[in-house]
Order: structure tokens, then sequence, then C-alpha cells
């Protein structure tokens, strides 16, 4: 069996390399003469999966490692008779991680109190859903708006507009969606961003076309009040560098780029290859993950819960190394999408906080709240 994988896939030995034989390209060169001869193909999301690519190649299983599955042709995969499988909610808990560092810093920047935002979260998925419960479980005031769960579930969602109208905090986590009932297209296009609330935070760490960056551009030139973080773009590798220039944090797409989470990835494909062929999947992920270079934090029980909520947070992921990392490419002499995926290709370490041990030294009802709306786990 040939298996073709995108070289930044984590564990590709360990996982699949008693099916046979791999092979690794960088993930945007997949091509025809890649898959030629592959019975096997996996990606991550900068791999277009199209009909282009796989018409007259023997491959019958395609793997993404990521949550997203707009750069896989569905339909010609069920025309072809090809099987599937992404890694849904593989990287949540990194993006979930991301956005928490983006705002301790924007509220840093300009001394704002978090708990007096309202936070608008568009697209409640495994992502957005995920970020909901954290920041629900601190406390704070979140809307949502996610009109496919709005439909099938009911429940307490809002309309766009309302978030619009309402929220001084915007997170995006929506797929990216062109012609479906609900389009994500240029979802916040130049009329809507001149919409948002005085002194608004958008964050975008989904897909970058879900925002106009040409758009987002001009009004962000026009409305000095506006904040943004950008982890995605249009056009990547390639970057509208004066657009991140006018960011407060910009990153080459690695909000979900957690150790934890890019090596989740590769043990659901693993086990859904597994099904595919049906045969065991004994390679236990837990097996494999190093230990976290943060394990165990004590606060005591007179800590201050916005001290500890920086120090927990900022002690696994702080964005602000990212960013600069990403400034830094911007002007450097090597060719600006070159770098970009160099950056991502080499992104170093970092784990999620829901792999750290807090200890509570005392009784602090505020603290054990703030520890579990985090997701870390509280030692007895």
């Amino acid at each position: 069996m040939r298996i073709v994988a995108d070289e930044n896939i984590p564990l590709l030995d360990a996982f699949f390399a008693h099916f046979g034989e791999i092979q690794r390209f960088p993930g945007r060169s997949i091509d025809r003469a890649a898959v030629a001869d592959a019975d096997i193909l996996l990606v991550r999301s900068v791999t277009p999966v199209t009909r282009e690519l796989l018409e007259g190649s023997p491959v019958r299983f395609v793997g993404t490692c990521t949550i997203g599955t707009d750069h896989l042709d569905l339909d010609y995969f069920r025309e072809a008779g090809i099987q599937w499988s992404s890694a849904p909610g593989c990287n949540a808990r990194g993006v979930v991680d991301y956005v928490l560092g983006s705002l301790l810093t924007l509220a840093e920047i300009e001394g704002v109190d978090l708990n007096q935002r309202t936070y608008g979260v568009v697209g409640a998925g495994q992502v957005g859903g995920r970020l909901v419960n954290v920041l629900k479980g601190l406390g704070w005031n979140v809307l949502v708006c996610d009109p496919l769960r709005q439909a099938s579930e009911g429940g307490d969602f809002v309309s766009l507009e309302e978030i619009v109208q309402r929220c001084d905090v915007i997170s995006l986590h929506t797929p990216l969606d062109r012609t479906g009932e609900h389009p994500t297209w240029h979802l916040f296009d130049h009329p809507r961003l001149l919409q948002l609330q005085q002194g608004c935070w958008l964050i975008n760490a989904a897909r970058g076309p879900v925002v106009d960056n040409d758009a987002l551009y001009d009004v962000l030139l026009e409305r000095e009040d506006l904040q943004a973080v950008l982890d995605v773009w249009e056009g990547e590798p390639r970057v509208n560098a004066a657009l991140a220039d006018l960011c407060v944090i910009a990153t080459p797409h690695i909000a979900g780029y957690s150790l934890d989470g890019r090596q989740r990835g590769t043990a659901q494909i693993y086990q859904a290859l597994c099904a595919f062929l049906q045969q065991p999947a004994p390679i236990n992920l837990d097996d494999l993950l190093p230990k976290p270079w943060l394990a165990q934090v004590t606060l005591d029980e007179q800590t201050d819960p916005t001290w500890a909520l920086n120090t927990l947070c900022r002690g696994v992921y702080d964005p602000r190394r990212d960013d600069a990392d990403f400034r830094r490419s911007l002007v450097g002499a090597v060719s600006q999408p070159v770098a970009f995926d160099a950056l991502r290709k080499n992104y170093p370490p970092r784990r999620e906080i829901d792999s750290l041990l807090v200890r509570i030294d005392g009784q602090s009802e505020a603290l054990e709240q703030l520890v579990q709306a985090l997701g870390a786990s509280k030692l007895l």
C-alpha cells in the first residue's frame, strides 16, 4: 500500500508506517504526479483535493488531519466512491487557547475589564461551541449565532445582526461556505464591518475569506476605534502585509497548531483508516504525547482571579510570540509565502490548557470556577 502525505503531519511513521510506504510532500505541492500510484492520501488544509487531482488515480481513501473540509471535493468523492475522513474537534482546544490569549492581550493594551465586555461567537460547532462554554463558565456575557444549529435544535441563538449591534467582541468560527443556504464567504464585508460597535474587537480564527480582507483594511484605516486579530487570511500563503500591520495580533494560521491538536488530528485519521480497512486500531495517542513542559501550578486561595487567569493562560500559550515571528517574516528577505509556510512547518511545541494540573491551597470558589471554566484539572 502506498501512502502520500503532507510532510507537516506529525507522527506519520508512528501511526501509518506499518500500512506501507509513505511518500512525503509539501502540502501545496501535492499534484497528479504525486498521487499517480497512491492508495491513500493524507493532507492538511493547504492541499485542495479535487477531481482534477484524483481522477484516474488509485486513491480510495482521503484523510485530512484538520477540522475543516472546504478544501475537499466531497461531491467528487461520493461520485468516485472514495472514502474520506476529517478530524472534527481535533484542534478546537488550541483555537480556544488562542482566542483567550488574544483577549488578554487586547484587554492589557486597552486597560479594560474582560468581565464587562459582551461577546459574540459566530459559528458554534466544535471550536465555537467549546469557546462559548469557556466564556460562559468564566461568567461573561455571551451571544451565539449559528443558523444551522438554530434550525436543527432551536435554543438560545441570535441573528448575526444582533451580534453586530450588541457585541463589542466578535469571534468568528464558521466553516467557509460560498454557495450554501447560509454562505460565509465575505460574511463580514464592508457594510457589515462599518456597523461594528464603537471599540469592537474582531477575531477571525476560522477561514480567511469569512472576512473581506480588502474591506477590513479600508475600515481599519477609517475607524481607529476598531481592533482586529487575524490568524487566517485571504490568499494564503500570500498575506496583505499592510492589513497585518493594522492588526493588534497577526499570525500565520496557527491558532489550532497546538501539539496536542495536531497529533490528535493524526490519531483520528489513523482510526478512520483502520475502520476503512476493517483493521483494529491498537496505537494510542496517549502513549505518544510527550509530557507538558508546564505540568502543574499551585495557587494560594488568596490569589486574585484576574491574575490567575492571565497566569494560567499565558503560562501555557501566549500568541504574542507568534505575532512577533510573523511580523518579522513579512519584512525579511525570504519570499513572504515561503516564510508563511516555514513558520507553520517549523512551529515550536505548544500544549493546551486542559493538560494543566492546578492545585488550590485552601478554599476559593472563584478560583475553582476559573479552573473549571478553563478546562484545567484541579488537584485535590
